[in-house]
């Protein structure tokens, strides 16, 4: 996976393979954490993580949408929709191949793919 620190103590993960994001949305993910994905294109999922008891600012939550962006089939075009809940409102329906999920209660954030640019930088993993 790839690991970006990003502003105030927040750290995006962002999966590489359909089981990375198997592995970060139904095992790594804390029901609190932040759960990002480009809408209704192939991506990466991003699970946001940061201080307990904080609620991430807005420009936090755009960040990692941007990463989740970044990581899509929607990297090279303009603005891109990306889906946000909290990732206890994640769940992999019974069977379903990795990488696939189901959502409850999320939202829809309009970014830039890659906006995080210059505010973090990815860490080997």
């Amino acid at each position: 996976m790839w690991v970006y620190p990003l502003p105030q103590g927040w750290v995006a993960y962002a999966g590489k393979t359909d089981t990375d994001n198997d592995l970060l949305s139904c095992s790594f993910a804390r029901k609190t954490d932040y759960w990002f994905h480009a809408h209704a294109v192939q991506g990466s999922h991003v699970i946001l993580r940061g201080p307990e008891n904080c609620a991430p600012e807005r420009a936090v939550l755009e960040l990692a949408a941007a990463i989740a962006a970044w990581h899509s089939k929607a990297r090279h075009g303009g603005s891109c929709k990306v889906d946000c809940t909290l990732a206890g409102n994640v769940s992999k329906p019974t069977g379903a191949p990795p990488g696939t999920v189901s959502l409850s209660h999320s939202r829809l954030l309009k970014v830039q793919p890659g906006l995080w640019v210059n505010s973090a930088a990815p860490e080997p993993s």
